[in-house]
């Protein structure tokens, strides 16, 4: 393992010549992580998540009726509440826990401070290297686009070596700043699938967040008994649905620890919008979004030769915030 040097920017990444361990796969899930089965314990109105080798690592409200498990990519609902020992799969996420260290951490905020951030909507601030796009229209100009920043040229290749992020060629990012002061926090959201594709991918920094999922569909989902098995034992068995909610009283909180990697996919992509609430932000937090092109700007698209053009542009890594 040596290192690897970003352009001008003075970034040192780790690298390594052998691609990461295969993620673990269950119920049509990725996910990666070194902690066992997260315990759950309580203290009034406050539920404590605790890594049984880290000890506890974040505070949800009780108001949570289900938190996801990476080690077997199921929902599960939370002791002392309504929803204890019931789960249900929860297929589109991939976890990877320390995917930067503490200097790569550090580094790569030094380095995003030394551009201005802008205000942004809800107390957040921001930093866009991206084409200028109206959704509504569909409608998008390259001026002012002159590619993703040069540190994170080391952040994307580090991308590409993990199982489900093979090929993955980003082509906006968008870094958001956190800060309780600021009463920071992002409304319940899915983005948009025009122009972004399949993955989602996000890396948070400086302090742990919770990712909050929820759907607005109506129908219900069937619960099973919660699986204690791991998550290799569970592809071959079948536990009989016994047990149903409301689509729409169901949250799902995500814990994401500081310089984890989150990738949505699939349902959880398309289908359950992401917030982080105020209250999930006791500290600055920096989240660096990478979006990946759709189908229809890819190969044999019908904006395939745009599609070429912002990939050109964005992976050249000269940017600065548009």
């Amino acid at each position: 393992m040596g290192f690897h040097h970003i352009g001008q920017a003075g970034l040192e990444l780790l690298t390594s010549a052998d691609p990461p361990a295969s993620a673990s796969q269950s119920a049509g899930i990725t996910g990666v992580s070194h902690r066992a089965w997260p315990v759950l314990t309580f203290r009034r109105d406050q539920v404590s998540l605790c890594c049984p080798a880290c000890g506890p690592v974040f505070l949800l409200q009780k108001t949570y009726r289900f938190v996801y498990c990476s080690d077997t990519g199921w929902a599960v609902g939370a002791e002392e509440s309504d929803f204890e020992g019931w789960a249900f799969p929860f297929p589109g996420v991939m976890l990877i826990e320390d995917f930067v260290t503490r200097e790569e951490e550090a580094e790569l905020v030094r380095l995003m401070d030394r551009d201005p951030w802008k205000l942004s909507q809800s107390g957040r601030r921001k930093q866009d290297y991206g084409p200028k796009v109206n959704f509504r229209k569909q409608k998008l100009k390259t001026e002012g686009f002159c590619g993703l920043p040069s540190f994170s040229r080391e952040v994307v290749r580090r991308l590409g070596l993990y199982p489900g992020l093979e090929g993955f060629r980003p082509v906006e990012q968008c870094n958001l700043d956190y800060c309780p002061e600021r009463g920071s926090a992002i409304d319940p959201h899915l983005d948009d699938a025009w122009l972004w594709g399949e993955r989602l991918v996000s890396l948070n920094l400086l302090s742990p967040t919770v990712l909050s999922m929820c759907r607005e569909a109506p129908g219900s989902l069937l619960l099973c008994s919660a699986p204690s098995a791991a998550p290799e034992a569970l592809v071959d068995s079948v536990i009989a649905p016994s047990r149903s909610v409301l689509c729409q009283e169901v949250e799902v909180a995500i814990p994401l620890p500081a310089r984890s990697l989150l990738v949505l996919t699939g349902a959880a992509r398309h289908q359950w919008k992401h917030a982080i609430h105020r209250r999930h932000i006791e500290a600055r937090r920096v989240c660096v979004t990478f979006r990946e092109l759709s189908a229809e700007f890819g190969p044999g698209g019908r904006q395939q030769e745009l599609g070429q053009e912002l990939l050109r542009i964005a992976l050249s890594f000269q940017g600065r915030p548009v």
